[in-house]
């Protein structure tokens, strides 16, 4: 009984934070980024400014909080490849779950992509995020390898590199409206570093 209570608030929560970001991104797209101010935000949601900052930290958060747990899932995606991939690809073939937002919801992504493109702070913001995730993908290589913990250098290199291809590729693919295909522009990223 008691982890059922535990879950439908976990589950309630989820939606709040859900619905919290949505008005905030639809404000930040209607009115632009640097003129909506938290409690323009908690006004539009109809809560507290309190509330507000409960759920996110800042206005970046707002609009940059779903980045938290794909880097938990990526790390996730990235120990459950085959043990006999080389990490490179391993890597590359991890990131496919990112890639399928872009291709159920691309008008919404792109107009995400495009707002922190856009905008200074979350773009900032966003590499911030993607450099938080260079551990874990770290940690799953080197688990993936039987390395000690923590982790040498070069499954952080490795990381680090795999990350910026995916950051390139996303940038890409934003400046091209949706155009270019999301998968080929990473492919060619990954590329780009094993040519010789």
């Amino acid at each position: 009984m008691m982890g059922t209570v535990r879950g439908t608030r976990e589950i309630a929560r989820a939606a709040v934070k859900a619905e919290l970001a949505e008005v905030a991104f639809d404000l930040f797209r209607r009115n632009g980024y640097d003129q909506v101010t938290v409690n323009d935000v908690a006004a539009a949601a109809g809560v507290s400014r309190s509330t507000f900052l409960r759920y996110f930290g800042s206005k970046e958060d707002a609009v940059l909080s779903v980045l938290d747990a794909q880097g938990r899932q990526l790390a996730e995606k990235l120990r459950a490849r085959p043990a006999g991939e080389d990490d490179w690809t391993a890597l590359r073939r991890s990131f496919d779950f990112i890639l399928e937002d872009y291709r159920e919801n691309p008008s919404g992504t792109l107009a995400l992509t495009r707002l922190v493109q856009q905008t200074p702070a979350l773009r900032a913001r966003r590499m911030e995020k993607h450099s938080g995730w260079r551990p874990g993908l770290a940690q799953a290589l080197a688990d993936r390898a039987g390395l000690p913990d923590p982790p040498p250098l070069a499954p952080l290199v490795r990381a680090a590199a795999a990350l910026d291809c995916l950051s390139l590729a996303i940038d890409r693919w934003t400046s091209s409206d949706g155009s270019l295909d999301l998968a080929a522009l990473l492919d060619e990223a990954f590329a780009a570093l094993t040519d010789r």
